[in-house]
């Protein structure tokens, strides 16, 4: 079955194209859109997008595929992701990656059986400065311990 969009996201989708001085400027977007209304980016979204925007369905997957913010699967209510760069590597992430997957019982790239959470490793979230850093959905979290990870979870709870 290939996926459609609501009446109000297509609308919004046909107005944000409007705005671009050509189609696939728009794909940023359209993505951000895409993964809102799917709650995930598959190679079905994909080939919709690239057929809204007028180019190939390889183009849109190279884009997902660059950027972390697009799942390409279903995540749960909080995505953690843990910068894996060498800065927040040299402070200890690897550690604190340790401390969540023993605390929430998964490993990167899974999710808590209740789909609360889901864990991810990301190359670099540049923020170099708070380092060790995560993301929970688009909110930065730096300058990382054992004891602030407990007080974040415990607030989401």
């Amino acid at each position: 079955m290939n996926p459609e969009y609501s009446d109000i996201r297509k609308k919004k989708i046909d107005e944000l194209i409007s705005g671009y001085p050509e189609r696939r400027a728009a794909i940023l977007p359209v993505l951000h859109i895409t993964q809102k209304e799917f709650g995930q980016i598959t190679s079905a979204e994909e080939k919709l997008v690239a057929e809204l925007l007028d180019i190939k369905p390889i183009e849109v997957h190279e884009v997902v595929t660059f950027y972390s913010m697009f799942n390409q699967k279903k995540v749960g209510k909080y995505h953690i992701q843990i910068c894996s760069n060498l800065t927040c590597t040299l402070l200890e992430a690897g550690n604190l990656l340790e401390y969540l997957q023993n605390k929430l019982g998964i490993k990167p790239g899974e999710t808590t059986n209740d789909e609360k959470f889901t864990l991810s490793t990301v190359e670099c979230l540049g923020a170099c400065e708070e380092a060790p850093v995560m993301m929970v959905n688009f909110d930065y979290h730096g300058h990382l311990d054992k004891k602030k990870i407990d007080k974040l979870l415990d607030n989401l709870k």
